[in-house]
């Protein structure tokens, strides 16, 4: 197997100018950085990964924690998070802290301790002041879907307020007056602050909010046919359905439909976040843009452009939601 050595008796260089091309040293000129790879090349010779990261400090990886590994909506950050980094010839670490406190804390030092260059945290339950100190380690850390005091400019986050103010305006708009609402978990910051942009749209028609049309679901499809026959079950009339994401309002159409309503002619449906599916279901589901991509992928080019120095991209903090059209709410 070819060593450093080989390959700096071939090159006719120094070990010290074979390290530098290796670990991408600006200091070394073109013609002998060219020397070096032809030499690397015909003796085929791969540097040792713990070697590089002693050398240059630097792991090439970058850890990244989500709450869940699973759905299109995770999937998606994820995906253009790797992609964005692979590009640039990183690699990611990934753990899940599943919205509990101490999982995400556990999945921070996991992270830390495999050497990370950078953090990427999609993170629910820690506080604020945990974040902040975290802030303050060796480690830069770069907060995707959560807005803190102190660290904006390391937050890459989506105007969820505005958001959940959109969906139910828009359906208020077609003459909507007795709406329903299924929300994700309370605990967590985005769902509370959907609810509240809901709250403010029904203030601004006059309408009060009904305690008795509102329902806690899980992001998950089967909390969405739950509410929509827990309503129906307790006999409280709505023409209008708006949940917190477009999983629970898939779950709440099929629930319709099994007990013989037609959306949008008897019952209006309103989601959340435009994941894939959305525009394939029947009737296409109308719904508010969640970036998740776009946030994702910012995240990325955050790390590089901070961490790595690569790529002379302005960095965009918060992300504004758009309101998606289609089928699935009626005139009335």
């Amino acid at each position: 197997m070819a060593t450093i050595y080989d390959v700096s008796v071939m090159a006719g260089v120094s070990l010290a100018t074979v390290s530098r091309v290796v670990n991408n040293n600006a200091k070394v000129s073109e013609k002998t950085r060219r020397k070096v790879l032809e030499a690397m090349e015909k003796l085929d010779y791969r540097p040792n990964a713990i070697a590089r990261s002693l050398a240059s400090n630097r792991s090439d990886s970058v850890g990244v924690l989500v709450s869940q590994l699973e759905g299109p909506y995770y999937g998606t950050m994820m995906a253009k998070i790797e992609g964005a980094l692979r590009e640039a010839g990183k690699h990611v670490i990934i753990a899940a802290g599943h919205g509990n406190e101490a999982e995400e804390r556990e999945g921070v030092e996991f992270l830390l301790n495999r050497g990370c260059d950078a953090l990427i945290l999609d993170v629910e339950s820690v506080s604020d002041d945990y974040l902040v100190e975290l802030c303050r380690g060796d480690t830069p850390i770069v907060l995707i879907n959560r807005y803190v005091d102190g660290i904006a400019d390391r937050c890459i986050f989506l105007d969820n307020e505005l958001g959940g103010y959109l969906a139910t305006r828009h359906v208020l708009e077609q003459g909507h007056q007795q709406v329903a609402y299924i929300s994700g978990p309370l605990y967590k910051l985005d769902v509370r602050q959907r609810l509240a942009g809901h709250k403010r749209a029904l203030a601004e028609r006059g309408l009060a909010f009904d305690e008795a049309l509102f329902f806690e679901g899980d992001f998950q499809e089967d909390s969405g046919r739950a509410g929509v026959n827990g309503f129906f079950e307790q006999g409280r009339p709505f023409t209008a359905l708006v949940c917190a994401n477009d999983g629970m309002a898939s779950g709440a159409i099929a629930a319709a439909m099994e007990r013989g309503l037609s959306v949008p002619s008897d019952l209006s449906v309103m989601g959340y976040d435009n994941v894939r599916f959305p525009q394939y279901t029947t009737p296409k589901l109308s719904t508010v843009s969640n970036p998740i991509a776009q946030m994702g992928q910012m995240a990325a080019l955050w790390v590089l452009k901070h961490v790595y120095q690569k790529g002379e991209v302005t960095v965009v903090g918060e992300f504004v939601p758009e309101l998606v059209v289609r089928d699935s709410v009626g005139k009335i």
